[in-house]
């Protein structure tokens, strides 16, 4: 019973937003330049990203829901996908606008469409993945024939300088020598970003155009191995434990510690990613599906910053699963960092580009780092 994505639609608010204009979008923490801003982006290597804010009053222009729903509006082409026939709407966001009802059906209430079955999923780069598998699973199940999946993100309404009650601290020479040190509340102010994706999965492919055949979708936790590296709404304290927003509400510690700002343990994230993605996960899926590189045309790996691009192409060619970087495709640089949505955005910028031919498979690699959790997909060009 197979699933294609038969279309993919994304929604990018307002205008590219370049390095050197993005602390007068975001403002300045209490009046004062980022004095890690410029070491960040050289190692992030993000030359462009979109918020949905308004930059001449920095207020938010758009809000999740509103971008999501856009980005799935652009599923519906004449002569083909008619929204009034969607049948299952899943939602995936780190950032959802409401903490309830769920994001989904918040989205299922600004399209307006007809009555139909909705999940919203949680978490933070997963989010959509996991969407998207549960959109998957209904339409090779049987129980749905049109179901659209998203991931979205709103991140400047939680980096926004008015986010922030206290100035960041942060150590500019220690940065020079070792980057990964930056990788706290600061530095995400300057990698993260905004957008939605949708995908459009069907039971067969449409004909006359290029679809894409869901072989497999494999996600795997290792929250039982790893602790918590990236969280918003809570504290991490010396031993590890996490303390949550509602024991922290009415304390100083709600505005000291900057509690809805996002987080993440940097030394945990520096030493565990690269390793948990290939030695605990890709050691899995590859046994699993009788995986070789060598089969692999397109590579689309959703990583965080350039930082990290070398050690991922180096420990996946020290495990015997190399794949030459001819072979990569991403847009990190000029859409940035979307979390639950820069899956959807990479691949809506491959399957539009005309570079696919029947046949080619595309391998597509998520992590979180959350508590570490990591997706393989396959996809073939029918």
């Amino acid at each position: 019973m197979p699933a294609y994505l038969t279309n993919l639609s994304i929604f990018l608010p307002n205008a590219p937003v370049s390095n050197d204009a993005i602390e007068s979008v975001l403002g300045r923490i209490h009046g004062r330049p980022s004095r890690t801003r410029a070491i960040i982006l050289r190692n992030n290597k993000i030359k462009t990203r979109h918020y949905a804010i308004d930059p001449a009053t920095g207020q938010l222009t758009h809000t999740n829901v509103q971008m999501t729903a856009e980005a799935v509006r652009g599923l519906a082409t004449p002569g083909g996908f008619d929204l009034s026939t969607l049948d299952c709407l899943a939602c995936g966001t780190t950032s959802p606008d409401l903490l309830n009802p769920g994001h989904a059906s918040l989205v299922h209430g600004e399209l307006g469409v007809p009555p139909l079955e909705i999940v919203s999923t949680q978490g933070i780069c997963l989010a959509g993945i996991t969407a998207l598998k549960y959109a998957v699973m209904n339409v090779a199940s049987g129980q749905a024939q049109h179901a659209v999946a998203t991931g979205s993100e709103l991140a400047s309404g939680l980096i926004r300088a008015e986010c922030f009650q206290a100035p960041t601290s942060d150590r500019p020479g220690d940065l020079a020598q070792q980057p990964i040190l930056g990788f706290d509340a600061d530095f995400l102010r300057w990698m993260l970003s905004d957008g939605a994706g949708a995908a459009l999965v069907e039971p067969a492919p449409r004909p006359g155009q290029r679809n894409l055949r869901v072989e497999w979708l494999d996600l795997f936790s290792f929250a039982n191995e790893l602790p918590t590296c990236m969280y918003i709404g809570g504290r991490k304290e010396p031993d590890g434990r996490m303390t949550g927003w509602r024991t922290l509400v009415g304390t100083d510690s709600w505005l000291k510690d900057n509690l809805l700002s996002v987080r993440q343990d940097v030394e945990l994230l520096n030493r565990e990613i690269v390793a948990t993605s290939v030695q605990r996960a890709l050691s899995r899926v590859i046994p699993r599906h009788s995986l070789r590189s060598e089969e692999i045309d397109w590579f689309l790996p959703h990583y965080s910053s350039e930082y990290f691009r070398e050690k991922l192409h180096d420990a996946m060619q020290a495990f015997g699963f190399g794949i030459p970087y001819e072979r990569w495709f991403t847009n990190l640089t000029t859409k940035g960092n979307t979390g639950s949505a820069s899956i959807y955005i990479i691949l809506e910028e491959l399957f539009h580009s005309g570079r696919l031919r029947p046949g080619q498979k595309l391998l597509c690699f998520i992590p979180e780092s959350g508590r570490f959790s990591i997706a393989y997909m396959l996809l073939t060009v029918v």
